[in-house]
């Protein structure tokens, strides 16, 4: 009995010590969209708050859009429940915008292996450094793991992707600078079926968003998939900079376009106050955010959590 007791009270200081890190690498977002605002002993939201509020939102980059609907269902939220604490008020709106996107990245149990995850998006945003996390995430799962250097324009790409290969002991398929980015990956997909390998995460090239060349490459990618096996399960998981705010959304909305995308990264976000464009990506497409960035350590990619997410962002630092 004292035993169960023990585990469960350290499950629970486990979590909350998880909020507190996620809160403290959420500090300059939180500063960007409340500074103070809510630390004033308010009993209530005013008006005044609410413009203030209504500021701050946009500059945090959550999008006129998406800010204008938060303030009218906070207004609602406010007329409805006067006796409730403001930043309970607060949570109450925000919630719901982000658990319809708390959908967690699962490989499913099949004998038809592997399951592809073609990871895209453009140069910079650290599509790179999440494979290597991501690797290592599903081999601590249990899972066997192959990586594909399918970023053949970029002179350093499949370097960078080897040493994660050497450090998380992972095969990566790859050829020489400049190659047939297919191929790469189509030799990959053989290899992996050949081998049993449950999971094979291929990179890709990241030239600016606005080429459609980069688009048509991501679309010959997607069909080879097809050629190799109609059957194939993939997840097309797109990796965003928070930092770019609302440049994100538009390389969100470009990739889905073209090519679909099955889930989101977003990076980044212990180094940004322009977290908020995690609202504008969930109101405005929709599309599951998997993982989230917070710092370069392994562990530092984690699962979404709206709850635990906004959590984060209402932390009183005065208190």
């Amino acid at each position: 009995m004292f035993g169960f007791k023990k585990k469960k009270s350290e499950k629970a200081s486990e979590q909350t010590s998880n909020r507190a890190s996620l809160s403290d690498r959420l500090q300059r977002t939180r500063t960007g969209l409340f500074g103070d605002l809510f630390s004033r002993n308010k009993s209530i939201i005013d008006n005044a708050t609410l413009e203030e509020l209504e500021d701050r939102l946009i500059m945090a980059d959550i999008g006129i859009k998406t800010t204008d609907q938060v303030i009218q269902l906070l207004k609602a939220e406010v007329k409805n429940n006067t006796d409730t604490n403001p930043l309970e008020q607060l949570k109450q709106v925000l919630l719901p915008a982000l658990e319809p996107v708390e959908q967690a990245l699962s490989i499913p149990d099949s004998a038809n292996k592997p399951f592809l995850v073609l990871v895209i998006g453009v140069n910079g945003v650290g599509k790179t450094t999440t494979i290597g996390k991501l690797a290592k995430r599903f081999q601590n799962q249990g899972k066997s793991v192959m990586l594909a250097a399918a970023d053949t324009f970029r002179a350093a790409a499949i370097e960078q992707l080897q040493i994660w290969g050497e450090r998380n002991d992972i095969t990566v398929v790859a050829q020489s600078h400049g190659s047939d980015s297919g191929a790469v990956i189509y030799d990959a997909l053989e290899s992996a079926r050949a081998k049993n390998i449950d999971v094979l995460i291929a990179d890709t090239a990241g030239r600016l968003h606005n080429k459609d060349n980069l688009m048509e490459e991501m679309k010959k990618i997607h069909r080879l998939g097809n050629k190799f096996d109609p059957d194939l399960q993939r997840e097309v998981l797109l990796v965003l900079d928070a930092g770019t705010g609302q440049n994100a959304l538009v390389q969100a909305k470009q990739f889905n376009d073209s090519v679909g995308v099955d889930g989101i990264v977003l990076t980044k976000l212990d180094g940004t106050a322009k977290g908020g464009i995690v609202f504008s990506l969930a109101n405005e497409l929709n599309i599951p955010i998997r993982f989230i960035g917070i710092g370069e350590q392994i562990d530092d990619l984690r699962p979404f959590n709206a709850s635990e997410f906004i959590d984060a962002l209402l932390v009183n630092d005065k208190e």
